[in-house]
């Protein structure tokens, strides 16, 4: 959408989350995901789809023609057994299940004969409440859930709210801090709405670019990211450690999060409006669009990641990741999301 003269957000008036996608087969396969990573997801405890979408050159004024793919796969748990707590087992309350993971992966290429350079930044606009499923009154917020975010700093805004490439630091800005914090403790008034720059060194080992020159049919760099979270068979994986942790001490679900990305939207929901949309039966809510009973402010945490919005306007950020794709390379974005679940003692 447009939100004024010098700020295009969420790609435009017309992003990719409002265009057709067309899911991809063996008619019309992938082209920026190898054979070899095909091969490899076609596993029994892999299901998965591919999508495909064209963004033709200047399109919300954007130069170059851009194909993106994205893969969306649920990996299943591996072999694990229910503990029922009896004499010289783990009890109910120590012991924590996977419940399996679930991965996105998104490509961008450039299809231009001549050199061009885009900006290209995706992510995924994903918010939970852990606790939206209970019964025992109204939609409760996510003040109680906790929060950890590998991040010792939040970008510092400015006009428009668009980054300064300053940072404000948790050292001082307490409200920064989720090192395992309750999202209510020291929030702000109006909720969070927050960029954070995240501490992931190992996100070198899944490059964010790959050079099309070295982009070959035995090219995997999902093999490690589709193993199952509690990797059993004690494969080495090179994926990089957590950066985010999100759970609910009264449900007893704990979500994690790695990915090649280094920073992280942290969005409380803040601009939900009661009114508009639907609210899910499930989370208690009537299922009819605009029947005043939807998600309000607080009713989710959202973790988008991405990289620093508008990085390549940083003049300190040359050479790094500033968020351009040219044409002799492939842009490569992951996330992986691990649920875990302990029971609660009722």
């Amino acid at each position: 959408m447009e939100e004024g003269p010098n700020i295009s957000l969420h790609g435009g008036i017309t992003g990719f989350d409002s265009m057709s996608w067309t899911q991809l087969n063996s008619e019309d396969p992938p082209t920026l995901f190898t054979a070899a990573e095909v091969r490899n997801l076609r596993s029994p405890n892999t299901s998965y789809a591919i999508f495909r979408l064209i963004s033709p050159d200047g399109n919300e004024g954007f130069p170059g023609k851009l194909i993106v793919e994205a893969l969306v796969a649920l990996i299943g748990p591996g072999e694990q057994g229910r503990k029922s707590g009896v004499t010289g087992e783990p009890s109910l309350e120590t012991t924590e299940y996977n419940l399996g993971s679930i991965i996105l992966v998104y490509r961008a290429k450039l299809d231009e004969k001549e050199k061009v350079v885009t900006p290209v930044n995706l992510t995924q606009h994903w918010g939970f409440n852990l606790e939206a499923s209970l019964r025992d009154g109204p939609l409760p917020t996510v003040k109680e859930h906790i929060l950890t975010l590998k991040s010792d700093r939040a970008a510092k805004l400015g006009p428009d709210a668009l980054p300064t490439h300053e940072y404000l630091l948790a050292a001082e800005y307490p409200e920064h801090g989720h090192f395992s914090k309750k999202i209510g403790h020291l929030s702000p008034k109006r909720g969070y709405d927050d960029f954070y720059l995240l501490q992931n060194e190992g996100a070198r080992h899944i490059p964010t670019r790959i050079p099309l020159s070295s982009f070959d049919s035995e090219l995997d760099l999902i093999k490690e990211i589709i193993l199952p979270s509690n990797n059993v068979q004690g494969n080495p994986t090179r994926r990089p450690a957590p950066v985010a942790e999100l759970s609910s001490a009264k449900t007893g679900i704990r979500l994690i999060f790695d990915t090649n990305q280094h920073g992280v939207m942290f969005y409380t929901n803040i601009g939900a409006d009661p009114s508009v949309g639907a609210r899910k039966k499930i989370h208690g809510g009537s299922g009819i669009k605009d029947h005043g009973d939807s998600y309000g402010p607080g009713s989710a945490a959202f973790l988008e990641f991405h990289e620093p919005i508008s990085a390549f306007l940083d003049p300190n950020n040359k050479d790094k990741e500033d968020s351009l794709v040219t044409t002799n390379e492939l842009y490569n974005n992951y996330v992986r999301l691990d649920v875990k679940f302990k029971e609660v003692p009722q």
